[in-house]
Formats: structure tokens, C-alpha cells, sequence
């Protein structure tokens, strides 16, 4: 969906995390000529930032440094990330801000519900920063703006990108009986990239969270993705696709990390496009409905043309 043209010096790089300046300088790889995004400049890109701004949204597009701003704005597609702008975790690859949040806003809700229907979203992705503050961590806040947003798009296809909702019992329940048609949820890694990558999270209580969606609503479509260049191996890129598979997940998605700050967790590798491409072929070989792999994929690129796709390809499979 969005952000940075360079994800060092471009215009939405900014060195927001006190805990992450204490780390030293990382390297940084010269990027290859596949990694190239248009700088954000369109007409489109500015009438979609003036809605944003008018309705005091945080986007997710801009706040984690994604590359694909122009484009996805440009078509006036945005992410909208709820819950406020600073996260309770301190994740290695992420360029959101980290500490304590603000408290939620009641109104929030209906700001997504009203931003949708005038940037005229057939299909809206919301995700939200961790919030493990929270008894329930945002699970009730997310179940509204999904209700409030489909209330006022009844015909809008909404994907939920949740947190991992980890120690917080019923959370998950709320968001699937909320009904989103995508329950995404990112691995963002392999297991043992997790300590360094993702230390406040779990590998298996992501994949258990996964399965438990399948189990509260078998119908509901499922997504999740991970980065690769952080050093992982392409066995184990292989065991996360049977991992995701086994928790019955539908959509993969698989991208290259790029590093956000000198204080980020470095880029150890740029996986070529051929690469994604096998990757691509083995995860439809492991029976994946849908998969999107490629250097700049991210959760949200073209999630609503991919969202066609993937009830397209269940009801080829009778599903």
C-alpha cells in the first residue's frame, strides 16, 4: 500500500525510536535496480493525503515506510492504522514509533467509516500498531470501526491486518464475530529470526492464532506474509509455507525487507525476482489459494484486485 521512496534519506524517513537509537549503525546494502518505486507526486496521491489529514487518520502507508505510496495513493488506496501512532512492541524491522499510546478514540470508528466511502474504497484494509496495553489489546476497538465501516459501506469488502493479540483471551473472538472478509495476520519472519526480528511475539502463537480464525469461522478468507533478505534460509521459508498451510491460511504474501533506518535490523540479502518467483511456485504447489512474491509485495499492495482474485480461486477449487 504505501510509503518511502528511500527507505534511509527519502521523505518519510525520520528517526523516531529511542530505544532503537541506542542500537549501533547497521549496514546498508546499495539496492539493485529491480527495487524502484515512483516518488509521490500525482494528483491522486495529494487528494487521498487531504481526505487522510482532513479526517485526522493515521495511515500505516506512511508511518512503516512503505514503497509503494505513490502508486497505491495515487489510485486513492489507502491503509488505515488505528489505535494511534506509537506501538507497545519494538520490532527490529519496523519504523513505527514505539512507547505508551495515547488513549483510543471514541470516534475513530466512524472517521475510517466516513474516509472510506469519500476516497470511495471498494475494499478497505485496517490494521492498527500493538496495543498491549489494553485488556483486550484494541480487540473491541477493531470489532467497531469493522462494524462502523460496513455500516456505512455496505458494499465495501474489509480486510482486518490484526496484532497477535498475545495474552489476551476472547480478544481474537471479538474481531471474527465483527465479521471482516480477510483476517490477516503477518509472520513477518522465520522462527529463528524471531529474537532479533520480532522479539515480543511468538512464531507458534501466530500460527495457533491463524488456525483459530479457520476454526471460530471456516468461511473467513485468511492471509498472512513474511519479509525475506533478514538472513533466513530458504528451508525455512519452506517450513513457514507448511506451517501456514497447516493452519488452513488461504493468501500468502512474500516481500523483500528493506531497512528503514541505520538503527534497523540491516538487509542481509536482496532476493532477485527469479527467486520470488520460485518461491511463488512452490507456495501454489503447497495449495495456497492465493500468493503474491515479489520484491516489493506488501500486505496491502493491491489488496483489492488480489481479494477478487482469491474468491475467484475458491470457487474454481467448488469452495
Amino acid at each position: 500500500m504505501v510509503v518511502v521512496v528511500d527507505t534511509i534519506s527519502g521523505p518519510n524517513a525520520r528517526p523516531r525510536h529511542p530505544e532503537k537509537a541506542r542500537r549501533p549503525d547497521t549496514p546498508v546494502l546499495k539496492k539493485p535496480d529491480w527495487i524502484r518505486v515512483r516518488a509521490p507526486v500525482s494528483k491522486g496521491y495529494a487528494e487521498t493525503q487531504r481526505i487522510v489529514r482532513e479526517h485526522g487518520l493515521i495511515t500505516v502507508c506512511e508511518e512503516a515506510g512503505c514503497p509503494n505510496i505513490g502508486e497505491c495513493w495515487d489510485k486513492k488506496h489507502a491503509t488505515f492504522m488505528i489505535m494511534g501512532d506509537t506501538c507497545t512492541r519494538a520490532c527490529a524491522f519496523c519504523n513505527v514509533r514505539t512507547g505508551l499510546p495515547d488513549a483510543l478514540d471514541a470516534a475513530e470508528p466512524e472517521k475510517v467509516a466516513d474516509a472510506t466511502a469519500k476516497l470511495g474504497l471498494a475494499h478497505v484494509v485496517i490494521t492498527s500498531v500493538d496495543r498491549d496495553d489494553l485488556a483486550d489489546g484494541g480487540a473491541r476497538h477493531f470489532a467497531d470501526v469493522i462494524l462502523a465501516t460496513r455500516a456505512r459501506n455496505p458494499a465495501t469488502t474489509i480486510e482486518v491486518l490484526t496484532p497477535d493479540f498475545l495474552r489476551k483471551d476472547g480478544a481474537l473472538t471479538m474481531v471474527v464475530a465483527a465479521k471482516p472478509d480477510v483476517f490477516n495476520h503477518n509472520l513477518e519472519t522465520v522462527p529463528s529470526k524471531y529474537l532479533s526480528v520480532r522479539p515480543g511475539a511468538r512464531y507458534f502463537h501466530s500460527i495457533r492464532l491463524l488456525q483459530q480464525v479457520k476454526e471460530l469461522d471456516p468461511l473467513m478468507f485468511t492471509k498472512s506474509g513474511i519479509m525475506v533478505g533478514l538472513g533466513e534460509e530458504r528451508t525455512e521459508v519452506l517450513q513457514v509455507m507448511d506451517d501456514l498451510r497447516s493452519a488452513g491460511v488461504d493468501f500468502l504474501t512474500i516481500g523483500q525487507y528493506l531497512q528503514p533506518t541505520r538503527k534497523h535490523h540491516e538487509v542481509k540479502s536482496f532476493v532477485t525476482p527469479d527467486e520470488f518467483k520460485a518461491y511463488e511456485s512452490v507456495a501454489y504447489a503447497k495449495g495456497f489459494l492465493m500468493v503474491s512474491a515479489s520484491p516489493l509485495t506488501r500486505s496491502s499492495h493491491h489488496a483489492g484486485e488480489d481479494f477478487a482474485r482469491l474468491r475467484a480461486a475458491r470457487i474454481a477449487r467448488g469452495g
